[in-house]
């Protein structure tokens, strides 16, 4: 990988991570628990339940994503930085652009 192509993917990461810690914390607030105390209708508050464990399952896909992020900034800098976890080939770049946080070529994330 050149120096500016890992420069530019810094970058990417790096506003990947400022955009995802915003989306964790607007799904946190929309995961706050359900008072027994408001008076929304039994139907309406089946309905809130539900929608609040879409948000959570949400909430924990974008932690995640956020946890890979890290490491990926983390690792950047290291020599193999961009080379598949199994088969040692370079992964595509413009899969690095739109996925920073892979560590598996194409080839090998579908096995």
């Amino acid at each position: 990988m050149t120096p500016s192509a890992r420069k530019e993917l810094k970058i990417k990461i790096e506003q990947a991570i400022a955009s995802t810690e915003e989306k964790v914390k607007s799904l946190e607030e929309i995961t706050q628990p359900i008072s027994p105390e408001n008076s929304i209708g039994r139907v309406s508050r089946m309905d809130a339940i539900n929608n609040k464990s879409v948000a959570e399952a949400s909430l924990r896909s974008t932690r995640q994503k956020l946890s890979k992020l890290k490491v990926a900034l983390s690792r950047i800098d290291n020599e193999n930085f961009g080379n598949c976890t199994f088969c040692k080939n370079p992964i595509q770049p413009a899969r690095l652009m739109y996925m920073p946080e892979s560590s598996r070529c194409v080839r090998c994330a579908d096995r």
